[in-house]
């Protein structure tokens, strides 16, 4: 077989027993890999109704063909696992390392289900499958976990992990590797923990061949050229960091928990100022030629301390608080990576928590003694060690803002600002409508990634301002295209490299695995993908009523020097969101109808 091997480990942490399981090839060329694999295999190893941190919930590391071809940004994987923050599908993409050595294992995902007895370290290495005491892990940051098992296991050994986050089960820990890069959203770093498992060390010896090798040579010197043009030139330059600025501009940068659209003190934590004053250097993935991470570094007096920054982070950790101390964002973005917790999920956490400090709801005494108020530069970096620790405050934002909105009452729910309990990115709603309908039908949460629906809102194609629809059928096919990038798995960044993505990317599949593919069959697949999402998210609760926003985006309306008012009304998110089941094929309830599964070829899942 070319470009898969067509099986599965399995390793039950409770019994120590592991096995291989086949998958058929049908499955594979259904699915392809990474996300859309990834989903098949919840779907079917996951029980129904699991609780997300108990040990049935299965927690899967899924490659994917392109792994080791060599074709630029294609060493990704996925993790994927009933989430703790929303109990709808949790999944995750990182870039590594990690990549190439799960699949030289000789499997296309690793499976794990049950829970160890002690605090763990799994290693797959060269074949041989071990379990070591982990118990002197205990406690320490994700860098410090890395740098200790490779020190034990060599250096080519590639280790993902938890920080003490994902000890303690924060619902938005992270899952670390190659050196601080994050499967960050969803909370799977919690499923880990809950597993007992602090680390995995892989390490393989099994490359696989590919169909043909001379065609793929070729396209991999066309993808690499263009991938060095003008399509990726801002994520060469400035990276993601220089949307800062330009949302600023376009008054559609959340500040101050999303009760504004603009942030009057940007310009110190700008893309551009940052890169004029903290830029270290860029920084590449595994197998990536783009080079997007700005690595940059504090400039005080205090302690230096040096990381990636992206957009998200930043908006989280800055705008988002009323922080525009650049040294404090870099500090606290390499902090949360330390401790192994989602920025964003963080960043949007404290912001409702200061947002109910300030209205009286938490006083001095909740807080222990922090003022968490907008712009306390102060409270951050004390507030992120309790969330870790689960200490105190801490204690309560550790399951994120929806869940501490529901104890702490008040209707502060009304300012949680999340989609089925998952933290919302740094787009404003109310100003980007198809981004809107994007966050609400999102399968795990509010994403910016599953739909890329922004770039539709940014385009010439539609109305930002507008809610209509026409963007049902925009936000479908974005979902569709996204969960075939996300299955391949090729970067995003490269989506505008390609002339035309489904059928060069078809063609490349081919070249690969020596399977039949086209056009039309990789847009089926990115159809079925997201299906297959759904269905699993129907099994564990979904009703029509999970696909909304915050109520503050719903009710209030944004300044009128930006957008003029424009608000967005749940009468009119209602509309897209029917037009959106419309594009679908799925009933005015949202949910799917037998003749779409079988057209799927799902309906013997359901």
């Amino acid at each position: 077989m070319f470009g898969y091997h067509g099986q599965v480990m399995v390793v039950d942490l409770t019994s120590r027993i592991v096995r291989t399981d086949p998958i058929p090839q049908d499955i594979l060329r259904q699915f392809i890999g990474g996300i859309g694999l990834g989903t098949y295999l919840l779907y079917n190893y996951c029980p129904p109704r699991v609780n997300p941190l108990g040990p049935d919930n299965p927690l899967i590391f899924v490659g994917s063909p392109l792994i080791g071809s060599k074709l630029t940004t294609s060493s990704k994987f996925a993790v994927l696992a009933k989430s703790p923050l929303t109990g709808f599908i949790g999944d995750s993409l990182s870039s590594s390392f990690l990549a190439l050595e799960l699949k030289k294992t000789g499997h296309d995902a690793l499976i794990l289900i049950g829970r160890c007895t002690d605090p763990t370290l799994l290693s797959v290495i060269d074949g041989r499958v071990k379990f070591t005491d982990a118990t002197d892990l205990l406690g320490l940051s994700t860098s410090a976990t890395e740098r200790t098992i490779k020190a034990r296991l060599g250096r080519q050994t590639r280790i993902a992990c938890i920080g003490p986050a994902g000890e303690r089960l924060v619902r938005f820990a992270t899952i670390s590797n190659d050196g601080g890069r994050q499967a960050g959203r969803t909370g799977t770093g919690a499923v880990m923990g809950s597993k007992n498992l602090k680390a995995i060390a892989l390490r393989g010896n099994i490359n696989l061949p590919v169909n043909n090798p001379k065609k793929l040579s070729e396209i991999q010197r066309t993808l690499t050229r263009r991938s060095l043009g003008v399509a990726t030139e801002k994520y060469r330059s400035l990276g993601t960091i220089a949307n800062i600025s330009v949302f600023n501009r376009l008054g559609t940068l959340p500040t101050y928990n999303f009760k504004q659209s603009t942030f009057e003190k940007a310009e110190p934590i700008s893309g551009e100022s940052l890169h004029s004053t903290h830029f270290v250097k860029n920084a590449h993935c595994a197998s990536c030629t783009i080079g997007c991470e700005q690595i940059m570094s504090t400039n005080d007096s205090l302690e230096k301390s040096t990381g990636r920054m992206e957009y998200e982070s930043t908006y989280a950790l800055g705008p988002l608080l009323g922080i525009a101390d650049p040294n404090t964002v870099i500090r606290a973005s390499h902090l949360c990576d330390d401790l192994g917790i989602d920025t964003i999920s963080t960043g949007v956490t404290i912001a409702w928590a200061m947002e109910c400090f300030e209205k009286g709801i938490l006083t001095l005494k909740d807080t222990n003694g922090i003022e968490l108020k907008f712009g306390n530069i102060g409270a951050i970096l004390p507030i992120l060690n309790m969330i870790s620790k689960r200490e105190g405050i801490g204690d309560l934002l550790a399951d994120g803002c929806l869940r501490a909105a529901k104890t702490v009452g008040a209707n502060s729910v009304d300012w949680a600002m999340q989609v089925k309990g998952l933290e919302m990115p740094g787009y404003e709603p109310r100003s980007l409508k198809t981004m809107a309908l994007g966050l609400a039908v999102s399968t795990r949460g509010a994403c910016h990634n599953r739909s890329s629906a922004y770039e539709a809102d940014f385009s010439a194609l539609v109305d930002r301002l507008s809610a209509d629809e026409v963007k049902g059928e925009i936000t479908k096919q974005g979902e569709d295209f996204s969960s075939v990038l996300d299955s391949l798995i090729w970067c995003k960044f490269l989506r505008k490299a390609f002339q035309d993505f489904y059928t060069e990317s078809a063609a490349i599949y081919e070249y690969v695995t020596g399977f039949d593919m086209d056009d039309k069959q990789l847009r089926l697949a990115g159809e079925r993908i997201n299906n297959l999402k759904k269905l699993f998210n129907i099994r564990e609760g979904w009703t029509r009523e999970d696909d909304t926003l915050p109520a503050r985006s719903l009710q209030e309306k944004l300044p009128t020097s930006i957008v003029k008012g424009e608000g967005l009304l749940k009468t009119d998110l209602d509309i897209m969101i029917s037009s959106y089941y419309k594009a679908r094929g799925w009933t005015d309830e949202g949910l799917i109808p037998k003749s779409k599964l079988e057209e799927l070829e799902l309906s013997n899942l359901h």
